[in-house]
């Protein structure tokens, strides 16, 4: 079952996003396996992260590689946890 995540990033800058996936492809193996599209939006008090994830599973395993990184990096836990729904259906068209 593929999943959607959405997390607030209050205070996060694009540098601290730039730098943080720079780290993340710096690590061995395939950090990302899973991620069926992400889009990082800049708001009001910071960034705004929306994955699709292949699984729950997918989603965990990033996770776990991440978060020791972005700890290491200087990041703060965020005030709430990322809000992550089943998806019932998605499609992504082809050429764009």
């Amino acid at each position: 079952m593929a999943i959607f995540m959405h997390a607030a990033l209050p205070g996060v800058t694009t540098a601290q996003y730039d730098e943080l996936n720079s780290a993340l492809r710096d690590l061995p193996g395939d950090t990302f396996a899973g991620c069926l599209a992400h889009v990082c939006v800049i708001g009001e008090n910071g960034l705004d992260i929306y994955d699709l994830w292949e699984s729950q599973a997918a989603m965990d395993a990033f996770g776990e590689a991440m978060m020791p990184v972005a700890e290491r990096l200087g990041w703060s836990a965020t005030p709430a946890p990322p809000t992550v729904a089943e998806v019932y259906r998605h499609w992504i068209p082809d050429g764009s």
